[in-house]
């Protein structure tokens, strides 16, 4: 899956900076994404914007203005088991 812009108002850099992983990517967001926390599993909405961390990933759904952190696999699907409010905010918790 090739790469996609970053979000808007965020440069790559800037996001490598504060989330302090040189190797940050943003991903194309037509893959799946569920969300796996507390009760079940529930398939989220097409992610608007993907960042990509090794194995760890931000996702925003195209319906809510979360960030949703989570695991990214080989295939490209995402598991997200945490929610931030803030982008900063998410990229200080990785």
């Amino acid at each position: 899956m090739a790469d996609a812009p970053p979000p808007q108002g965020w440069a790559l850099q800037q996001i490598r900076d504060v989330s302090g992983d040189r190797e940050a990517v943003a991903l194309d967001p037509d893959r799946s994404a569920k969300w796996v926390a507390f009760a079940g599993v529930h398939e989220m909405v097409r992610p608007e914007i993907v960042l990509g961390f090794h194995g760890l990933c931000l996702v925003k759904p195209a319906d809510d203005g979360n960030r949703h952190m989570g695991s990214l696999y080989d295939d490209g699907s995402i598991d997200c088991w945490a929610a931030y409010d803030d982008l900063y905010e998410a990229l200080r918790g990785l």
